[in-house]
């Protein structure tokens, strides 16, 4: 078996238990319901037969005992019960222990698989294990015997790539046997000569006539795991006016798709590693550097065919960057379904009643930041639960349900996705927050500073206001390693709390970390890139709008007081000022703010690329780029732009006015001192 095959074992076995735990945890709310008892035991089927398949034996026998306690379900022969919920849910971790194993990242404990397959059998009312071994030839989870025996008529045209997938078509006609009598007639008639023959291509198709007590849904279970590759139709035969048995016949053999030559189609969908579309995109970043480049060739040059030709590249390698990014671009319902578990699991070690509500699951981000969503994710639901969501009592005498609801949702803005984790539960404590920073040392008693600053304290490494350790928080370590890691994506995080009301953590994270539309800039000699998705419009700054402002940093855009930063100033460039400079007015977390720069070039895609260790701590730098001609400019992000700028003005006014987040006089700096230089010097302490 190649590692491909196993690679892909790998990965759809992963994917049907992600399945199999949300089909279990919406069967505990709701027990009643028969689909989700349906998606449970094809998950388990399906698991069981390709296991088998591809060579992976324990887990198609340590399946094959567990589907058989499902059929009974299905049957209704046995109840749902919390019991039979939960013993499933730890079966599901031991294949994943099983799937580990396989792939060399741990070991197994077998007897602890024997343990909780003899639990399931005790409490399915199965007197032992199926002595039979596992196999793709057999079909498990069958009723055969649970009622007369009727005839059906079975036309079976495997897909041509069938037996690349790693299925063998004989192993389910055997599969077949195993419900009752198989009449079977091989359809030759599309197979080529001899020497036109493709070994690793399937040309037959076969016609049967099963004579079994099992219903329809059993015999379908049999090609449960290859029903998107074949043509399949069942139809139940009509007994015969002298009660003979019907026989099959071939028929006339319908083209497949995908049959071979100029009538295949592709798949709907393929798998790719994750390597090869990483390699595409920089590729594509390497090509939308190169036409970059040629479209400043093409305007510095009086051509009119050089042009043409640089336009259409242009239009193509805009076309290609799109399609490339979309093709790293996920749903996050997957990610979020995974957490249904988490919350199950927590609720009984915390002995509390929660229910998890996820919001904006078709909500695309790439795949690469979705990958390391994960830690962050976990943190903050753990937290949210265990210090956020009070105990059933106290949300009692609070007038609240007794049922908390954690809400995970997920929404586009611009170039950017906003996840949030909101709980309904005390919200946060912030005097014992202040208490707490203190006592570390992390703050002076003296010090009055607004809410929004005293969150920030949650974020430092170590802090916890939980006073006993337990297996789900109090170590601080959590909130530290979610700020790391959201910044590591070039995303920030914020929170909002309401006493009494429950907590919001929003993560605001880019679509991609690739490429993105920007706008490039000029200040003095020094180029840089503002995001394209942030920026609103462009004004003029003149020298008597300066001087109407009476020294303060504000503008009137529209008719509104737009406070701005002036990056020369920011930046501590020395340059000279024009006499007409430009505004771009961006929104940030903060509202909208002006950017004053002395030209905007125009829109550039921008091939992202990462700085050095050296600058990891310059936080309004998110990375750089290069320019047609060679150039490196910076990529600025104005989220932390002004979230500094603002920081450092409240650092310098009186304690009684540094709670107003936006005053009316704009951040400046002061004594001369950039805050370009003012965040490295932060850093470097």
């Amino acid at each position: 078996m190649s590692d491909r095959l196993r690679q892909c074992f790998d990965e759809e076995a992963r994917e049907l238990l992600t399945e199999l735990e949300t089909a279990l945890l919406e069967l505990e709310r709701d027990p009643d319901d028969p689909e989700n008892v349906g998606r449970a035991f094809r998950a388990l089927h399906t698991i069981k037969g390709s296991g088998a398949m591809f060579g992976f034996d324990n887990i198609a026998a340590f399946t094959h005992d567990l589907e058989a306690v499902f059929d009974r379900l299905r049957a209704g022969r046995l109840a749902v019960s919390s019991a039979l919920i939960n013993l499933t849910l730890r079966a599901s971790d031991q294949i994943r222990a099983m799937l580990d194993e396989a792939f060399g990242r741990g070991q197994v404990d077998g007897q602890y698989s024997e343990t909780l397959l003899m639990e399931l059998r005790k409490l399915a009312g199965l007197s032992g294990p199926d002595k039979e071994a596992p196999a793709p030839a057999r079909a498990t989870g069958s009723t055969v015997g649970a009622g007369p025996e009727r005839q059906w008529r079975i036309h079976f045209q495997p897909g041509p790539d069938i037996v690349l997938n790693g299925t063998n078509p004989l192993l389910l006609l055997a599969e077949l046997r195993q419900l009752g009598r198989l009449d079977v007639v091989l359809d030759a008639s599309s197979i080529p000569a001899l020497a036109d023959i493709d070994p690793e291509r399937c040309y037959a198709a076969w016609d049967i006539v099963l004579t079994t007590a099992a219903p329809l849904e059993a015999i379908r279970d049999v090609f449960i795991f290859i029903e998107d590759a074949c043509e399949l139709t069942i139809e139940g035969i009509q007994p015969g006016p002298e009660g003979r048995p019907a026989r099959a016949e071939a028929r006339p053999r319908q083209p497949c798709a995908g049959a071979g030559g100029n009538n295949s189609a592709s798949a709907s969908s393929i798998r790719v590693a994750t390597e090869k579309l990483d390699q595409l995109v920089n590729l594509v970043g390497e090509l939308v550097t190169v036409q970059a480049r040629l479209s400043e060739i093409a305007a510095r040059r009086d051509d009119a065919d050089v042009l043409a030709v640089s336009e259409e590249v242009g239009r193509l390698t805009a076309e290609l960057r799109e399609n490339s990014m979309s093709i790293r671009m996920l749903p996050l319902r997957g990610t979020f379904e995974r957490f249904r578990r988490l919350v199950h699991d927590l609720c009984a070690e915390l002995d509390k009643r929660v229910e998890l509500v996820i919001e904006g699951g078709e909500t695309e981000l790439d795949k690469t930041v979705i990958d390391q969503l994960n830690d962050p994710l976990v943190h903050l639901i753990r937290n949210a639960m265990d210090h956020g969501i009070e105990s059933a009592e106290m949300r009692r005498r609070s007038g609240k349900p007794e049922v908390a609801t954690v809400r995970l949702s997920a929404r586009h803005s611009g170039a950017q996705v906003l996840i949030q984790v909101a709980d309904d539960g005390q919200g946060l404590d912030t005097q014992a927050v202040r208490a707490r920073a203190i006592e570390k040392g992390l703050m002076d008693p003296s010090a009055q500073i607004p809410e929004s600053e005293l969150y920030a304290v949650i974020f430092q490494p170590g802090f916890s206001t939980a006073r006993d350790v337990t297996d789900v928080s109090g170590r601080g370590v959590g909130m530290d390693v979610v700020r790391r890691n959201v910044e590591a994506l070039r995303g920030s995080i914020e929170l909002a709390s309401k006493p009494g009301q429950g907590l919001t953590v929003t993560l605001r994270l880019p679509l991609t970390l690739a490429i993105i539309d920007g706008l490039l800039v000029r200040v003095g000699g020094t180029h840089f890139v503002l995001p394209l998705a942030n920026s609103l419009e462009c004004v003029e700054l003149s020298t008597r709008d300066i001087d109407k402002a009476h020294g303060n940093h504000l503008a009137i855009v529209r008719g509104e007081t737009i406070p701005y930063i002036r990056l020369s100033e920011y930046l501590g460039l020395k340059t000279d000022r024009p006499e007409r400079e430009q505004i771009m007015v961006v929104e940030t977390g903060d509202g909208q703010y002006g950017l004053v720069v002395d030209e905007v070039l125009g829109n550039h895609q921008t091939v992202i690329k990462n700085l050095g260790r050296l600058y990891r701590n310059v936080q309004t730098v998110s990375g750089a780029t290069i320019l047609g001609n060679g150039n490196v400019a910076l990529i600025l992000d104005p989220h932390r732009l002004v979230e500094n700028a603002i920081r450092h003005s409240l650092d310098r006014r009186a304690p009684s006015r540094a709670s107003h987040r936006r005053q009316i006089t704009a951040p400046r700096p002061a004594d001369g001192q950039s805050y370009a230089r003012k965040e490295e010097s932060t850093h470097a302490s």
